[in-house]
């Protein structure tokens, strides 16, 4: 399955994607995480020191050269050997289980030199359309605000998306947008994640939101541990997360079904 999560900067979708993706390794998957958001913090968020994380792939401008060119961009470039050459291994939290994860920072185009943002956006499309749609494994992307960069081609790949938004009027506009937008890609299997909400509102104010909804309530323990560590794993309240986490993966699996 491949799960993408996108939302106003600010409401967790990191530390979600990051929980999605340790949840799945701890049941014996095999997950590639995929930063693609301009923070550029899944990495820490899952446990991994600042000095272990790679470049991001739009700023490597030796290897946009050698697979896309300058001028005339190739039309399709051979990028299959470059999920396992750029990733690392990021931990799974217990370190039990036969699941593992492997985290490739993406970046954005925002992120690329001046004079090869083309070219560093044409290899980007093309290792996650990739990803998408010629790989087995699960894919988990963390998104910037829109989805419309990951284009036709690599958004037929996705089997999910996870729309997040903290519990404000602003927040819930731009999920509403997000949503609107990937449903016009063709993406309509969307769960909402309200992000430190106990319970779901009987009633929301704004209009076009996904229907399906699973609540993460305020967490005391990813509150003390962000005071020292940026990672977001083996908290106090970790048997809560897993449960709401696996609602929301089951809603994704059923979704991809209908």
């Amino acid at each position: 399955m491949k799960i993408a999560f996108a939302g106003k900067g600010g409401v967790g979708k990191t530390t979600l994607a990051a929980w999605v993706s340790d949840y799945l390794a701890r049941q014996g998957a095999h997950v590639w995480m995929l930063d693609a958001d301009t923070a550029l913090s899944l990495g820490q968020a899952s446990g991994l020191p600042s000095a272990s994380l790679p470049a991001p792939l739009v700023t490597r401008e030796d290897l946009v050269r050698e697979r896309i060119g300058q001028g005339l961009l190739a039309i399709s470039a051979q990028v299959d050997d470059l999920p396992e050459s750029l990733a690392v291994d990021a931990p799974v939290s217990g370190g039990n289980g036969s699941g593992s994860k492997k985290l490739l920072v993406m970046g954005t185009v925002a992120a690329a030199g001046s004079g090869c943002a083309c070219a560093a956006n044409a290899l980007l499309k093309a290792l996650l359309a990739h990803l998408f749609l010629e790989r087995n494994d699960y894919v988990v992307v963390d998104l910037e605000a829109g989805v419309e960069h990951l284009g036709r081609g690599a958004i037929e790949g996705v089997d999910g998306l996870v729309v997040v938004s903290e519990p404000s009027f602003r927040g819930l506009e731009t999920a509403a947008s997000i949503s609107r937008l990937a449903g016009e890609l063709g993406l309509d299997n969307q769960v909402l994640v309200l992000n430190r909400v106990a319970t779901a509102p009987a009633s929301l104010a704004v209009e076009g939101l996904p229907d399906r909804v699973v609540t993460f309530p305020p967490m005391q323990g990813l509150v003390e541990r962000q005071l020292e560590s940026p990672s977001v794993l083996d908290l106090p309240e970790q048997e809560d997360i897993d449960v709401r986490v696996g609602s929301l993966f089951a809603m994704l699996e059923e979704g991809r079904r209908k």
